[in-house]
């Protein structure tokens, strides 16, 4: 695909990885939509984006919104959906549990109201994480949610093929406002102690990940596919 006049609807679009693929994509021509609950914090935004509030859980909301926004040709949902659970399962409080499932319905809305109005051709993508298949202890709750966007998105592009597409994208550790250790030393130690084991030592940054989405969204000869954005989390020890 090539993005230059195309329209692309971002949900998640004004913080982290989706304001990153908010600007590249606006970078290589494409008018954008960037939507969040807040997109306040976005800041500065390029020539070409306008934004929109609407809370991705909210599924009569997200219906109405992408009925007025259509037709589009890109598709893409890095909105996490709310908090997400961590610790060990067995003392985790279990409606934080449910709750870290916010992301996975978010997802299914957007998608469930977003692709009837994907001009052919178009192209779907969602984040997912590299818990989904490293499984840590102590992120069960990302682990599950992130292994069950992966088999949706899967079982999906078999739906929609051929004439429309659906990938994935799982970033490792990357350094965005998800993490809110405000002081910079800790804020680096931290982010030294998650990944010294892995093969690229360092955190992600969101460019890196959106570079990613941009590469399944470019690609038409990619769909169901699982691209991993992660430092070698998944082979490190």
């Amino acid at each position: 695909m090539n993005i230059s006049g195309k329209k692309a609807v971002v949900f998640g679009g004004t913080s982290g990885i989706g304001l990153a693929t908010t600007k590249m994509l606006a970078q290589e021509g494409a008018t954008v939509v960037a939507i969040s609950r807040d997109p306040s914090k976005a800041g500065a935004l390029p020539a070409g984006v306008s934004t929109e509030a609407c809370d991705v859980r909210d599924s009569a909301a997200i219906e109405t919104l992408l009925n007025r926004l259509g037709p589009f040709d890109i598709l893409v949902s890095a909105a996490t959906g709310g908090d997400r659970a961590v610790g060990p399962f067995v003392e985790m409080d279990i409606d934080g549990f449910k709750g870290s499932f916010d992301k996975l319905w978010g997802y299914a809305n957007v998608v469930r109201y977003g692709a009837a109005h994907l001009n052919e051709g178009g192209s779907i993508t969602l984040v997912s994480g590299s818990p989904a298949r490293t499984y840590p202890k102590d992120l069960s709750a990302l682990s599950a949610v992130g292994g069950a966007v992966e088999a949706f998105v899967k079982t999906v592009s078999r739906e929609i093929a051929p004439a429309r597409r659906i990938n994935v994208v799982s970033p490792g550790v990357i350094d965005t406002p998800m993490v809110t250790i405000e002081d910079k030393a800790k804020r680096e130690a931290a982010y030294t102690a998650m990944t010294k084991d892995y093969l690229i030592p360092r955190a992600g940054t969101a460019e890196e990940v959106a570079q990613g989405l941009l590469f399944v969204i470019k690609n038409d000869f990619v769909t169901g596919t699982i691209v991993d954005v992660d430092g070698g989390w998944l082979l490190s020890d």
